[in-house]
């Protein structure tokens, strides 16, 4: 089974359309997208419409929480007013939507006697606001694990991708970081998501018998820095997309 994993849009829609040009060409089975489609750009509510004609399953990120909690007549001073500008522009039935989003997903395949659990969290599955660091301490790690029962935990939030295995009582366990499609954070501006296969010859005593692919692929990121620059949005945000930072 090939999983199309993809998070952290951002309201950037150039980019999302460029990752759903890429995903259209590749054959798949499932899709999921691991959250945080709202802030940093202008698009909160065209992203969200193309998420839901495509009915694809998604959890809810920091970001599509804080529009959760937002109070719109909320006194702000002028830097304030700037940062939080994206977050006013989802529409009623926007907002709407992100309250509706599940905290996790899970996934269970059994093969044979073996089972194989998967978790789709945004930041891990203690906190939405979580960093899942690739060099996160290997002991807390297993500790995340053991408590959703998982051997597979997928995540988003950093912006960062990786694939890390760790080895424990002759198994294997993965924590994926699937990357950003709207605003990476690895120096390379381009957009990141990850193909996931599991079948029937995956298991937990071979490492390899997971496969995880990253995908980059092109999207317009002028067209999507000039629409923060033309905005009440600090500048930095375009920056920032520029130089993936």
């Amino acid at each position: 089974m090939k999983i199309i994993l993809f998070s952290d849009i951002h309201a950037n829609l150039p980019a999302l359309e460029a990752f759903f040009a890429d995903v259209d060409g590749r054959t798949y089975d499932a899709i999921y997208c691991l959250g945080d489609l709202v802030g940093y750009n202008v698009w909160p509510n065209e992203v969200i419409a193309e998420i839901r004609r495509r009915r694809i399953p998604t959890i809810a990120g920091n970001h599509d929480i804080k529009v959760k909690k937002l109070k719109v007549d909320q006194h702000l001073n002028e830097e304030e007013a700037k940062v939080n500008y994206a977050y006013h522009l989802g529409t009623a039935q926007s907002r709407a939507y992100l309250r509706s989003l599940p905290a996790h997903l899970k996934i269970e395949y059994k093969f044979t006697d073996e089972q194989l659990n998967v978790m789709l969290v945004h930041g891990s599955n203690r906190s939405v606001n979580e960093y899942m660091l690739q060099d996160l301490d290997e002991s807390y790690v297993n500790e995340l694990l053991d408590e959703c029962q998982s051997h597979i935990l997928c995540c988003g939030h950093t912006h960062k991708p990786y694939h890390r295995v760790i080895a424990r009582n002759e198994q294997y366990r993965h924590v994926i970081n699937i990357g950003a499609v709207g605003k990476p954070k690895d120096g390379d501006p381009r957009g990141c998501y990850v193909i996931l296969t599991i079948d029937e010859a995956s298991t937990l005593a071979d490492p390899a018998s997971v496969k995880v692919e990253f995908i980059r692929f092109e999207y317009d990121v002028e067209k999507a820095a000039k629409a923060v620059e033309d905005c009440p949005l600090p500048d930095e945000f375009a920056e920032r997309l520029r130089k993936a930072y």
